[in-house]
């Protein structure tokens, strides 16, 4: 925004004059050219615009008060998708310019332009998909510079055709047409096309045969979902598996074949009416859902009757649901008229497929047809999660719609590349003051998934033209992530897992320090060797101090304990009772093994094999999901925890069990530990006495927001950043808010 100084100087200052204009921020793919081309003609100004790597340049000249408002004007009214990180202005003599004209893009300098996420289809473009008069009538590949595909097709900046994978396709003179009027809102529109001479859709078979080809393929899609089969459907980012939602046999099916057992399931429904008879949907939202990034939005399930399979999202109060957000998904389920689950076309574990060769090949095994398209898919893009907390939004999966827009720091960092963790990987590239965050990459399990995680880092570093001069990975040796980096020849910078959840949440929130950062989590290398996970670290300046953590405990089996609660309970009980706990065999946790089991459980934590030490938080929660006999295994991660919440409903109370600080020895420097003994104490007996289990697991949650006040008020720092995956936890946020 302009200061007040600044634009009463520009107003005393008349004459006749030349305005030279830099606009940084997301002004690429929004229609901010031809805006700018509208309204420099309107206020009959002549010069010119153009797209640079660094941002949109203009010049125009004409009387000192005409260009002030101009210049406050272009702020004022920018395009709706667009947002200005800085406007730098300078008058110059003029030169003489006798007409204002859109120039061809200059792609010389340094890459620092924002590349927009792909765009859910707008409303215009929907009529136009749906009105029977109009040449793009059911056209699957509709869109205009308010919307359609961005990140998923640029190859090169800056953003223009030829740049895209929309460069195989010529258009039409009609196209063309559009495309050089700078009053229609297709001028500039980059993926601009039609079903003259634009990309079509084909349905194939499992061997890659035709079937059907336009809309006829659509229409074969369509009576094949009705009949219960699965159908691979490539979308902007990414093929979706696509079922009936309200055929259970069809959803276990496709849990079968995608070897996902119980992990919730994405719906897509057709309006917004029709997934407000399943959930209820607030106003916010409503919004979120209508936005244009179109996530999945975690809404909550309506009591009685449903047409949705049970299967879709066992024991589970909340549904994934999203609307459609290309042509191609409105027009299939406008014919379907019924929610339908829409998955990530790959198997558990492997990134989503983007070619359809490679998803014939990978997909084969669970899909029963496959809708394609000849449009060229750059680089893979999940649908993003989100759900609203404290009645704002809360992004729980960062991809499509949001990536790689960047969080914007206060001051320049050097050119660094920042690998992620190896659960639920992301990487990101600082260029100057922004920092370019990737879509979600996933967990680097399996070897599919780390060439994937390599081929983003490639593709973001021939995007911004960017070599790092510096890695940062996490500390731990081991990640997939950290030993890329130590591969890479390059100056390292590691950061350990959980200062990282603080200073990233500081940066999104603009906060400096001093904070107290609370970091839970399910795991994260610690300073000291051990796993940790339930940290309170003080951020007194660019450093950290582990002010308190949960108690430690150990987890036999090692990574088996993550999936078996039973293991985390009883590595709990174990440092409470020692031996004498395997003569508990009342507890859920102990009846959970057979007896030769527990003999080697005992001798893994008796002898310390296998059996490693963590402060971890999210075992906390699996230890007393185990405990209370809600859940022994788990089918997926954090499965255990999530269940322990829903359990607690429609409860409202305040009461918490006893916790305690204690300091540790002697040394003042040494961690509070907060320690959980007397609260597990008292569940224990809550459990024997018959206290149903929602209501001592809303007690545990009061538990744990008890602790953070009371390691807050002992350090005596007001402001507190809480971060890490615990914190998805809807209750456990908003009561510790």
């Amino acid at each position: 925004m302009l200061e007040n100084t600044e634009q009463k100087e520009i107003v005393e200052n008349e004459g006749y004059a030349r305005l030279r204009v830099v606009i940084r921020g997301a002004v690429q793919g929004v229609g901010f050219r031809p805006y700018v081309y509208r309204l420099a003609t309107e206020m009959g100004l002549n010069g010119w615009v153009i797209n640079s790597s660094q941002g949109v340049f203009i010049e125009v000249e004409g009387d000192r008060p005409k260009l002030n408002t101009f210049l406050l004007r272009i702020e004022k009214e920018k395009p709706p998708l667009s947002f200005i990180r800085g406007m730098e202005h300078a008058f110059h003599d003029p030169k003489g310019y006798d007409k204002f004209e859109v120039r061809e893009s200059d792609d010389s300098g340094a890459k620092t332009v924002m590349v927009l996420p792909d765009i859910a289809t707008c409303p215009d473009c929907l009529a136009e998909i749906f009105d029977p008069n109009d040449r793009r009538y059911l056209y699957p590949f509709t869109n205009c510079t308010n919307c359609g595909p961005r990140y998923s097709i640029i190859q090169s900046l800056p953003y223009d055709r030829p740049n895209t994978t929309m460069k195989a396709f010529d258009m039409c003179d009609e196209c063309l047409r559009e495309y050089s009027n700078p009053a229609n809102r297709r001028f500039h529109a980059q993926p601009n096309a039609c079903p003259k001479c634009g990309p079509h859709v084909e349905l194939w078979d499992r061997t890659g045969g035709v079937a059907a080809s336009h809309h006829d393929a659509v229409t074969r899609t369509v009576e094949a979902i009705r009949l219960g089969e699965i159908a691979a459907v490539k979308g902007s980012g990414g093929f979706h598996l696509i079922v009936d939602a309200r055929n259970n046999n069809a959803v276990n099916v496709l849990r079968e074949r995608k070897h996902r057992e119980e992990k919730p399931l994405a719906l897509m429904y057709p309006s917004i009416e029709s997934m407000k008879r399943d959930c209820e949907v607030s106003l916010i939202e409503e919004r979120l859902l209508c936005s244009p990034e179109a996530p999945i939005v975690l809404l909550q399930r309506k009591q009685g009757d449903s047409e949705i399979a049970g299967d879709v999202a066992p024991d589970n109060p909340y549904i994934g649901a999203m609307l459609p957000y290309t042509p191609l998904h409105h027009i299939l389920m406008a014919e379907l008229g019924f929610p339908v689950v829409a998955t990530s076309g790959n198997l558990s574990d492997e990134p989503i497929c983007i070619d359809e060769r490679e998803a014939l090949e990978r997909l084969g095994n669970i899909a029963d047809i496959f809708l394609v398209h000849n449009r060229p898919i750059e680089r893979h893009v999940d649908d993003s999660v989100a759900r609203i907390m404290m009645g704002r939004e809360l992004v729980v999966r960062r991809a499509r719609g949001y990536a790689p827009l960047p969080i914007h720091l206060n001051k320049p960092l050097p050119r660094i590349l920042s690998v992620g963790a190896h659960i639920k990987n992301a990487i990101a590239v600082s260029i100057d003051n922004e920092v370019f965050i990737s879509q979600h990459i996933g967990d680097l399990e399996t070897a599919e998934a780390s060439e994937a995680f390599r081929k983003v880092i490639t593709s973001f570093e021939n995007l911004y033209e960017s070599a790092p001069e510096i890695i940062a990975c996490d500390t731990h040796p081991d990640y997939t992530s950290t030993r890329y980096a130590r591969e890479a020849g390059l100056p390292i910078v590691a950061v350990q897992h959980h200062y990282a959840h603080v200073m990233a949440c500081m940066a999104e929130n603009e906060l400096e320090p001093p904070v107290l950062g609370v970091s839970w989590d399910g795991t994260g290398y610690g300073s000291d060797g051990t796993i940790w996970g339930g940290e309170f670290l003080y951020i007194p300046d660019n450093s950290f101090q582990r002010a308190a953590h949960f108690r430690t405990f150990r987890l036999p089996g090692g990574d088996k304990a993550v999936k078996e609660p039973r293991r985390c309970a009883i590595g709990l009980l174990y440092e409470i009772f020692g031996e004498n706990v395997f003569d508990m065999r009342e507890l859920n946790p102990l009846q959970a093994f057979a007896e030769d089991e527990t003999k080697i459980i005992r001798d893994m934590l008796y002898k310390r094999i296998n059996s490693p030490v963590t402060s971890s938080a999210g075992r906390l929660f699996d230890a007393v999901a185990s405990i209370i006999g809600l859940r022994q295994t788990i089918r997926y991660e954090g499965q255990a925890a999530m269940e322990l919440e829903f359990r607690i409903g429609d409860i409202q109370m305040d009461e918490y069990y006893p916790i305690e600080l204690a300091k540790p020895g002697n040394n003042p420097a040494s961690p509070l530990i907060v320690d959980w003994e007397p609260m597990i104490r008292e569940i224990i007996e809550d459990v024997n006495r018959g206290i149903p289990a929602g209501f001592i697991s809303a007690k545990f949650h009061n538990t744990l927001v008890e602790a953070i006040i009371l390691v807050a008020g002992d350090v005596d720092e007001k402001q507190v950043v809480l971060t890490g995956g615990c914190f998805q936890n809807k209750y456990l946020t908003e009561r510790s808010i």
